[in-house]
């Protein structure tokens, strides 16, 4: 595991410690960008994630095929609450919901379908296969840095970012993502945290407003994957489209060291500040 630059400042070891099955204490290595007592979406979704895998696994369900969060209010930087509930769960799917809290209040909802693994035998040639790669990979693409860098520490310190085409928060882009701290104390973060982690920042990568003069924070997020990522690196291939009534979506295709893997959506909310 790779460790942010910490600029003279004191960053924390991890972005969440368990304290109780189901009982998380907030770093301030999932700060956002914008308040500096939120978080940004992305490492309470993975965290989310985190819990829905272990409930799904119990079942033998190892494929996280899609993952839908709706985020009903600002996650504060403090202790959170996670709980699981498995709704259907067949021979080869199972259907999952689960509740982030924070102070006594509902933060999120959520809602996942995990999968039975089973190796498959594909035909040689399948029309639009072997998938698209990413446009660069992450050892051939500079580094890059969100604008928000540097202010406090946060969400911009706890993960590495590679720029494989175009520029951050001027357009459609490609950037790369690794995590450089673990998502919970005492542990390596899954596959799946891996990309929940980064998925949630295709709003802010391909900006086409200035975020210091324009809010476009998204009130979801879905996630989903044909198959199991590999490697430390997610990589977003992201576009924004802005509607004339305020509204907006961000898409994402997601990569990893294999190519394409799947697919993300954000529905924005655009208010001038």
């Amino acid at each position: 595991m790779t460790h942010a630059p910490s600029h003279g400042r004191a960053v924390p070891a991890a972005a969440y410690t368990a304290s109780a099955p189901g009982r998380f204490a907030s770093s301030e290595l999932t700060r956002g960008p914008w308040d500096p007592a939120h978080q940004h979406a992305g490492p309470p979704i993975a965290l989310v994630c985190r819990e829905i895998e272990a409930a799904a696994a119990s079942h033998g369900l190892g494929h996280m095929a899609r993952l839908t969060a709706n985020l009903l209010r600002p996650v504060p930087i403090g202790e959170l609450t996670v709980e699981v509930k498995a709704d259907y769960v067949g021979r080869n799917a199972g259907h999952f919901s689960a509740q982030l809290s924070a102070g006594g209040k509902e933060i999120a909802r959520f809602t996942a379908l995990a999968q039975r693994e089973s190796p498959l035998e594909l035909p040689d040639t399948l029309p639009g296969h072997p998938l698209p790669m990413a446009p660069r990979a992450p050892e051939d693409s500079p580094p890059a840095h969100f604008p928000f860098a540097g202010k406090n520490v946060g969400y911009a310190d706890f993960v590495e970012t590679r720029l494989a085409q175009g520029a951050m928060w001027q357009g459609p882009c490609a950037v790369w993502f690794r995590m450089r701290h673990p998502l919970v104390a005492g542990e390596a973060p899954s596959l799946y945290a891996r990309v929940a982690v980064a998925a949630d920042s295709g709003n802010g990568i391909s900006a086409v407003l200035d975020y210091e003069r324009f809010l476009f924070v998204n009130s979801d997020l879905t996630v989903n994957l044909l198959r199991k990522p590999v490697g430390e690196w997610i990589c977003l291939e992201a576009r924004t489209a802005l509607g004339s009534d305020g509204g907006g979506l961000a898409e994402s295709a997601l990569y990893d060291a294999r190519g394409f893997i799947g697919r993300a959506t954000q529905s924005l909310a655009v208010r001038k500040r």
